[in-house]
């Protein structure tokens, strides 16, 4: 019997044939379906015209149906005793009570009364105790370097004055969290369980990770009032999905050796699920709690905008002001908090569990909480006296808002002219007619091509869902604005992947650049988003080219991040290989290491992607008019169903773009024989 070729084996004529033929049956069918295209495109006008231009009275009418539905919801619905609306309200008092809880011992104090005749009884923690409780944690998770760094990020939220701030988003962070990672994991428990209920749920995930969250403000709004209960609600939806998914990979991924071991001992289904199951994914569930809080953080400058107030509310009142130097010091107070809060929960997802015999006493059991209550009790003592422990001085606050304000008003005086010179002919040039292209497309034309294209990548279930998606977005009325979406989208990514993939494959192979390059991405990808509006508005004002900036800054990350772990991942015996045959460094890498690392690449031009839709959506502040400005119009007229219907079509433009770049990864990875 003949050994099978491997894959470095040269085919022969007979097994090239196939392959040969499909890639020319593949060029056949693009060059037909193109051609159709620019046939349509060119010649359709007006025997064609409803191609172009969805006609109105065919539109699917979803906006009246979705506000509909929303005043059933909260006028007329009920569920048995109860109406929807009073369900609502009971889920907002659940939610509510241990967030004022929290936020009286970290910010308000405990207080009498109600609004602003209320009296403080009793103080909130100091600053220095707050900051020992969370040095004792960083200590007790990863030693001394990790306790300096925790300890040393809050100590700078009180010497910038952004205290009480901070305590207040925390403390929304500490009640979202715990409900979201609980939510989540008992999501994923389930879809774990139930496959059929695992189908239903994936539509539903797509949906709150992609939906700009300024669409679904307008209904928790309606449902949940004004207030940091909304905003908890509007953070859970944004942060819950990312900790179902990976509680169901993670539960998929334990090894069948221990399901095994768990049915021999006689374990029932709930103890399987709790005890042997939930234990043994914990390393990935602890992955999911991190994303949560990342998630969280991320939400507090828009949850600022339903009541949620802190540092969230601090940036926005900056951007309204156009005042860069207070809005950079919240917005790195924000992420000061995010860079302790991320390291300490990495630290206990990898924490060993300490073992105490029963003879100590509960001082040696727990000594990490005896010591923070110690703190807090003496702190809280000489508070009554010194003031200054319970309250940093402001004598001793720090300040660079006026440093920042000046470099920016300095680069307007000296640059201004250069800075709209570019401005001028990137719009004149690239942004304009790139603009007048997309929106000229036929949308029957762009339909059937992203149909082909799901058809040739992942076959006809993909086929149906991309073309499916892109036809609602023209039967709702949406299809101008979903194009001048994809334009902007389209160039930003671009211009991220231009700047950022050089950068990766720079920085891939140097260690010490890629440490710097590190704690650049990861700054940017902590920076509230809000916070890339104040610079480029004040440098270069309002328009499409500021969004393009802005968007560019926030999303070019993953494709500096991903270009890097593709190129650093290629197998050095490849390289050496290639080296023996005399390839030059430049042939290494454009024929060797950037072919192999493609699949990386195009993931993290999806992740690009993502990210510069969901900042599209904020850009709508500095007067784009996309799919984003009709979001946030929805948002200030309380029109729950114009802001779902573009959110909806922003969530569809996500999906499609996902799934198509992520089938052509996939699909390359085959290919390379790397699958």
């Amino acid at each position: 019997m003949a050994e099978p070729a491997t894959s470095l084996e040269p085919l022969t004529p007979n097994e090239d044939k196939p392959a040969r033929h499909v890639s020319l049956a593949g060029m056949a069918g693009w060059a037909i379906v193109l051609a159709a295209f620019v046939v349509l495109w060119q010649f359709g006008g007006k025997p064609l015209e409803w191609a172009f231009d969805y006609p109105r009275g065919w539109q699917i009418p979803a906006r009246r149906w979705i506000g509909d539905g929303m005043s059933w919801l909260v006028n007329d619905a009920t569920f048995g005793l109860f109406t929807f609306t009073g369900l609502t309200r009971f889920i907002a008092d659940v939610i509510e009570a241990p967030y004022r809880l929290v936020l009286s011992l970290l910010a308000t104090g405990a207080l009498s009364g109600v609004g602003s005749s209320a009296v403080q009884v009793l103080p909130p923690l100091s600053w220095i105790a707050v900051i020992a409780i969370v040095t004792l944690m960083g200590y007790r998770a990863g030693g001394r370097q990790l306790a300096l760094l925790a300890g040393g990020c809050f100590f700078l939220l009180a010497a910038f004055g952004q205290w009480q701030s901070a305590m207040t988003t925390l403390a929304s962070i500490l009640v979202a969290v715990p409900i979201g990672v609980g939510g989540g994991l008992l999501l994923g428990i389930a879809a774990w369980r139930w496959p059929a209920f695992e189908l239903a749920l994936k539509p539903l995930l797509d949906l709150m990770q992609t939906m700009p969250v300024f669409a679904y403000l307008v209904p928790i709004l309606f449902l949940f009032g004004f207030g940091p209960t909304a905003a908890i609600v509007a953070t859970l939806v944004y942060a819950m999905p990312p900790m179902t998914r990976i509680t169901i990979l993670s539960l998929n991924g334990v090894p069948s050796e221990i399901r095994d071991l768990g049915n021999m001992v006689g374990c029932t289904r709930r103890q399987m699920t709790w005890r042997v199951m939930v234990p043994s994914a914990k390393d990935g569930l602890m992955v999911g709690v991190n994303q949560v809080i990342m998630l969280a953080l991320n939400m507090v400058i828009i949850a600022s905008m339903i009541g949620a107030g802190g540092l969230g509310f601090d940036v926005l009142s900056a951007l309204r002001r156009l005042d860069i130097g207070a809005g950079l010091e919240s917005g790195l107070a924000i992420v000061a908090l995010a860079i302790a809060l991320d390291r300490l929960s990495q630290a206990f997802a990898h924490r060993q569990p300490h073992h105490v015999t029963g003879r100590d006493t509960p001082i040696a059991r727990h000594p990490y909480v005896s010591a923070a209550l110690a703190f807090v009790l003496v702190t809280a003592l000489v508070g009554l006296v010194l003031p200054f422990v319970q309250t940093f001085p402001d004598a001793y606050r720090l300040s660079t808002g006026t440093f920042f304000s000046r470099v920016v008003e300095w680069i307007n005086i000296n640059f201004f002219d250069t800075l709209e010179a570019v401005k001028n002919a990137l719009l004149l040039n690239v942004l304009i007619p790139f603009k007048r292209f997309l929106v000229g497309l036929p949308w029957l034309g762009v339909v059937t091509l992203l149909g082909f294209a799901g058809w040739r990548l992942g076959g006809l279930k993909l086929a149906a869902l991309v073309s499916a998606l892109a036809f609602l977005i023209a039967a709702t009325g949406q299809w101008e604005k979903a194009m001048i979406t994809v334009y902007l989208c389209g160039i930003s990514v671009v211009m991220a992947a231009l700047i950022g993939m050089p950068i990766g494959i720079l920085s891939a192979e140097r260690r010490r650049l890629w440490r710097w390059v590190q704690v650049v991405i990861d700054t940017l990808q902590t920076l509230p988003s809000f916070v890339y509006l104040m610079p480029v508005v004040m440098l270069f004002r309002v328009g499409d080219f500021t969004a393009m900036i802005a968007v560019v800054a926030y999303a070019i990350a993953p494709a500096i991040r991903y270009t890097a772990l593709g190129v650093r991942r290629v197998d050095p015996r490849v390289v050496e290989a290639g080296r023996a045959m005399g390839c030059t460094p430049w042939q290494l890498l454009t024929k060797i290491k950037l072919k192999l690392a493609l699949p990386e690449i195009m993931l993290g031009i999806n992740q690009t992607v993502m990210l510069a839709i969901s900042m599209l959506v904020i850009t709508a502040l500095v007067g784009t008019r996309d799919l984003g400005q009709e979001v946030y119009i929805a948002l200030a007229k309380a029109d729950t169903g114009r802001g779902l219907v573009a959110g909806l079509a922003v969530a569809f433009i996500a999906i499609i773009t996902d799934r198509l770049i992520s089938a052509g990864a996939a699909r390359t990875r085959a290919r390379l024989g790397l699958a």
